[in-house]
Order: structure tokens, then C-alpha cells, then sequence
């Protein structure tokens, strides 16, 4: 499908979706503890229908009322068949873990982006405390045969994905010996894997951890059922705080202490000068004249997108580092942020780990969104602003944010989705 964007007025109120991040690490969670849980406001999407999925061919019971999942875990089985991830990397590399702790042999599949993304690094790590698991070279399949984690001391590096950090730290309640992670380098994304402990602890279970990040330690626990509230998303935020300093948008359902690494968008829009008042759970932005940034995007590397496109709307020069992976997303989104800002008559220059961008004035095009929801969203904020505008592959907003055309039409985007 295909979104046409037309030069537009953009003013009003939404509400953030609740955070795929969060609702994800609840659902696992809840798979692992003994009893029922209730995973409150969760985000129904892409990606958290196939932890869904595959949660149910392990014996997990899930039952959808609304606004509330009742999950009824502690009891894992081996599946009946394939386990497909879909293009849900959280889903792939959360379930290699956990599979360690079902009976029986998983094959776990991915959908072809997905396919493509690494998980060897969690697949040599999960060999180090004595689970049976290996992949195809560095990607998907991986076939566990699981039943027993003996635990102990694990090294791998924590450059790569911050999932597979939060992948050991979901199972590592249940082994026998306890479980002690070493990264051989720096972390990064780091509040991912703060979000992991913030979640596991809703749960009974308790992390202890370096104040660099660079080691953990995890005792043998129990799971306890728990009533699990999601909050809402920042990522998805981001998408409509950048159309609001090109317009003005507040967006609801925030939590201003949140620890979503993408939170410090805030601090990044004031950098350039945005007007942005954050309140107790709503931030307001307001049409704003931009100045050029510096920033490092080594903890918040899916702002990247939404960074760029505003970098582009200013008079001058932004330089982006901390963006090595971002290849390595649902598509090589550095060479795609430049492939469509170039298109819009953008200059830009791209580096391994740099992104340097020459602000000017956008001009409308057609963006190949590569499948990906995040470089969709993002281009639309140049959309609104500049007309003109078709956003190829339109549907992979479903990914996150299944709703975001609609709500985008809802402030005064004026979008049409051809194809549907």
C-alpha cells in the first residue's frame, strides 16, 4: 500500500499507544511465572500478536479481554511445530532463551528481515550454561532442546543487541547454579535491559547488576503471577512530538519518569530549540523554528529516523553518531534515512557510524519506506510539512502501530492509503 501525503495543518491531541517493549517482556513474564497474570493496556500489533502466538504452542493459556490478556503460565510445553517470530526480534530472542526451559525440541523461524539480523552471539552464550541450541551460522532457524539450564558464567558482547542481555536475564531465575553475565564490550541501549529488570522485578524476581552495566547476577527464583500494568510508548511518541514543533500536538499516555531510553527525545527537541512542556503523563510540543544538533544515539537508536527528519528542516549542519545499529533494524536504516532525505532534496552524508545532515528545505518524493515501520512514520512528519509526498509499503506501520494512519488523519494529516 501507499500513503499520500499532502501538504497539511497538523494540530491536536493524541494518545500514545502502550509500549510494544514493555507489553512483550510482560507476556514473557507472565509465561514464566506459576498462575495467572493480567497484562493491562497492552499494545495489540504485528509484533506482540506473534508472542502471542508463540506462546500459546508452548503451553502458556492466554485469554483476550479487551484492554486486559489474562496469561496463565509456569507449565511450558514442547510445541507441535515451528515457533515463527515473524519479524519480531524480541519474540526470536527472548523465546531461544526460554525454550531452554521447555521440555522437548523447539525450532524457532523468522520471518526474511528477521532472517537476516543476528543471534548467534545469545546462541554461544546460552552454550555456556549448558543448553543444547544452535543456529544457522549468525541468523534464524535455532533449534533448542531444552528441559534443563544448568546456569553458571556466560560471556558475550553487549554491542551487538541489547536483547540478548534481557533474552539470559528472563531465564536465568531458573537455573540450578544461578547465573552470573559478563560483556566483553560496552553495552549499549542500555535502558532496554533496565526496562527487562524494572519488569522482572514486577514479577518477584530480583537482578543484581554493575553500576557501568557490564555485569549481572541472578539468583534461582520463583515467578510470581502478578497484575501488570503497560505504559505507554515513547517510540511511537516520538512520531507525533516531531509533527507537533512542526505544528502542535500533545501527546498523552507518557510517563515522564519512564526509563524507554526514546524518553530523552525531550531533551534532545529542547536542544534545538523546540517549545516542549512536559507534564505528569502528556507532553505538549508546539510549532518551532529548529536549530542544527550534535547527539550521540548509542542508547536510543530508534530516534534515529525521527532525528533525521527534523535535522533536515534546519538551517544547517547535524551530525549523528552512536548509529552502527541501525543497520542491523528490520532494514539498514541509516543508508534509508539517507536514501529518502537525498530524494527530498536533502543533502546528506553517511558514514559507518556518522550520519551528518545538511538541513535545507524538503520537498515532496516518493520514499521506499524498505518495509519499516519506523522509517514510514518518520517521513511523514516531512510529509505533512513539505506535500507531495508517497510513502511506499505503507502497511508496515501494523509492525508497532497499527493505528498511526488513522490518528495521523485525526490531527488534520491530510493522508490518503491507496491499496487498501
Amino acid at each position: 500500500m501507499k500513503a499520500v501525503i499532502a501538504k497539511s495543518e497538523i494540530k491536536g491531541k493524541v494518545i500514545a499507544p502502550s509500549s510494544k517493549s514493555y507489553t512483550v517482556r510482560g507476556l514473557m513474564c507472565a509465561a514464566l511465572a506459576r498462575g495467572e497474570s493480567e497484562i493491562v493496556h497492552p499494545l495489540s500489533s504485528d509484533d506482540t500478536e506473534v508472542a502471542l502466538n508463540v506462546l500459546s504452542k508452548i503451553g502458556v493459556g492466554i485469554h483476550q479481554e479487551g484492554e486486559v490478556w489474562r496469561v496463565s503460565g509456569g507449565n511450558l510445553q514442547a510445541p507441535k511445530e515451528d515457533l515463527f517470530c515473524g519479524e519480531s526480534a524480541a519474540t526470536l530472542r527472548f523465546m531461544t532463551a526460554i525454550c531452554s526451559l521447555v521440555p522437548g525440541r523447539c525450532k524457532l523461524i523468522a520471518g526474511p528481515s528477521l532472517a537476516r539480523r543476528p543471534v548467534k552471539p545469545l546462541v554461544d552464550a546460552l552454550r555456556q550454561l549448558g543448553v543444547a541450541v544452535s543456529s544457522n551460522g549468525e541468523f534464524a532457524p535455532v533449534f533448542v532442546n531444552g528441559g534443563r539450564l544448568r546456569g553458571g558464567v556466560t560471556e558475550l558482547p553487549g554491542d551487538i543487541s541489547s536483547q540478548f542481555v534481557s533474552a539470559l536475564l528472563l531465564v536465568a531465575p531458573f537455573a540450578e547454579e544461578g547465573v552470573k553475565i559478563r560483556l566483553t564490550t560496552p553495552l549499549e541501549s542500555k535502558p532496554y535491559v533496565l526496562m527487562t529488570i524494572e519488569c522482572l522485578n514486577k514479577f518477584g524476581i530480583k537482578v543484581d547488576f554493575s553500576r557501568a552495566l557490564d555485569e549481572f547476577q541472578v539468583k534461582k527464583q520463583e515467578y510470581r503471577p502478578t497484575r501488570y500494568q503497560v505504559e505507554g510508548d515513547w517510540s511511537s511518541a516520538s512520531y507525533f512530538l516531531a509533527l507537533g514543533v512542526v505544528g502542535g500536538v500533545e501527546v498523552t499516555n507518557l510517563n515522564s519518569k519512564s526509563l524507554q531510553g526514546d524518553r530523552v527525545l525531550i531533551n534532545f527537541l529542547s536542544q534545538m530549540g523546540a517549545s516542549v512542556e512536559l507534564k505528569r503523563n502528556s507532553v505538549v510540543a508546539k510549532k518551532s523554528r529548529l536549530k542544527p544538533i550534535r547527539a550521540d544515539l548509542t542508547d536510543c537508536i530508534d530516534l534515529l529516523p525521527t532525528m533525521a527528519v527534523l535535522a533536515a528542516t534546519t538551517d544547517g549542519t547535524s551530525e549523528f553518531v552512536g548509529i552502527v545499529r541501525a543497520r542491523l533494524k528490520e532494514s539498514d536504516r541509516v543508508a534509508a534515512v539517507r536514501e529518502g532525505l537525498e530524494r527530498m532534496g536533502i543533502k546528506v552524508a553517511e558514514e559507518k557510524n556518522k550520519l551528518t545532515i545538511f538541513g535545507g528545505k524538503p520537498k515532496g518524493a516518493v520514499i521506499d519506506s524498505k518495509n519499516d515501520h519506523r522509517i514510514a512514520m518518520a517521513f511523514s512528519v516531512l510529509g505533512v510539512l513539505a506535500g507531495d509526498m508517497i510513502i511506499e509499503g505503507a502497511e508496515c506501520v501494523n509492525k508497532t502501530f497499527p493505528e498511526f494512519w488513522d490518528i495521523l488523519r485525526s490531527i488534520g494529516g491530510r493522508v490518503k492509503i491507496d491499496g487498501q
